[in-house]
């Protein structure tokens, strides 16, 4: 009877790996001398995502490519994070992310923009699913940084339901200023 349900269990799995998705973002060959030659190994930096919001990234090392990936993507599987997206296309405000000398710049963008984004950072929004976002890498421009950078500003997005949950008011208190605010500056501009 036990057999069965970690048949079940094994399926549920195999569903849920299904939709996601996965990009290689960067291998590394390197070598080792050693007194026949050199050995070489690879390493490899994967991000997955399932298209609505969810994503994570791995790396792996092997003496194989293919190998240094399946680790690398297994280890993605491992790590996912579920990031709140404004109507399931962009960022809900803009974001910093920093992580050792990379940093990045991550911007809400109207629709119908794309992404606009560099290598690695364009991988984690391809396999999140967002479809329009503005972001800048400063600094570092090595891949491992910026996508931890990238993740690092991702993580520290907050959506209104998220902050009117934290100070215990209603998502129309919150989202309504900002309606507000835009009124009252363009009232401010007819009158000047």
């Amino acid at each position: 009877m036990a057999r069965s349900g970690s048949n079940a269990d094994n399926r549920r799995d195999r569903d849920k790996d299904d939709d996601i998705v996965d990009k290689l973002v960067h291998i590394n060959r390197v070598s080792k001398v050693v007194k026949g030659g050199r050995r070489f190994a690879f390493a490899a930096l994967v991000v997955v995502g399932d298209s609505k919001g969810r994503v994570g990234y791995g790396s792996g090392k092997a003496r194989e490519v293919p190998e240094a990936i399946r680790k690398a993507t297994e280890q993605a599987k491992r790590t996912l994070v579920r990031i709140p997206l404004r109507e399931g296309r962009t960022l809900h405000h803009d974001v910093n992310g920093k992580f050792g000398a990379g940093k990045v710049i991550l911007r809400a963008a109207p629709p119908g923009t794309g992404i606009i984004a560099g290598g690695p950072m364009r991988a984690v929004f391809e396999t999140m699913g967002v479809q329009d976002v503005v972001a800048k890498s400063q600094g570092s421009n090595n891949p491992y940084n910026m996508v931890k950078a990238t993740f690092e500003a991702l993580k520290s997005l907050r959506s209104p339901r998220m902050i009117a949950a934290k100070r215990g008011k209603k998502v129309s208190d919150i989202v309504g200023r900002r309606d507000d605010v835009v009124r009252r500056d363009e009232a401010a501009a007819k009158e000047a």
